[in-house]
């Protein structure tokens, strides 16, 4: 069960990974201890996932973000590990509607994009179709999930 201290603690953690467990003991009002073990178990039970670093995909000449709806012949799993496989790629959700897959990919630009959908796309067995969405301006874009908006929804 998570309580309202672990809510404030994976609120830390989403601003800064990488925070001194001393100093979200200070902030939420605990022992160094007790933090420390709440967060062990946090990420036993797979709730809190990982860690990582957010980069800027400019500096790295990953300056085009496209998603890619895709329709299979029928094999998902297979299609959708496949697409997972795509250097590249970022996130593929299984979604309900028309299409099957929609799939968040980074390149170098257009020609890129282009590439990498007429070889890597193309060659996945099972792969029915792809209709493509170049962004043009991100507005938004996080990894922060509302852990207190969350807990309220759970509450009521």
């Amino acid at each position: 069960m998570i309580d309202s201290k672990d809510r404030e603690i994976m609120t830390i953690i989403q601003d800064n990974a990488r925070i001194a467990a001393a100093e979200i003991a200070r902030q939420v009002g605990m022992a160094h201890s007790a933090v420390f073990e709440r967060i062990k178990k946090l990420e036993e039970k797979g709730i809190v996932r990982g860690y990582s670093a957010s980069i800027e995909p400019h500096a790295l000449g990953l300056g085009l973000l496209a998603f890619i709806l895709v329709k299979s012949t029928g094999e998902c799993e297979a299609v959708g590990r496949a697409l997972a496989d795509i250097p590249g790629v970022q996130e593929v959700h299984h979604i309900a509607g028309d299409d099957d897959y929609l799939v968040k990919i980074r390149t170098a630009g257009p020609e890129a994009l282009g590439k990498i959908l007429r070889e890597d796309f193309k060659s996945v067995p099972g792969l029915r179709g792809t209709r493509t969405t170049v962004v043009l301006d991100t507005i938004k874009e996080t990894t922060r999930l509302p852990v207190a908006r969350a807990a309220a929804a759970a509450e009521a």
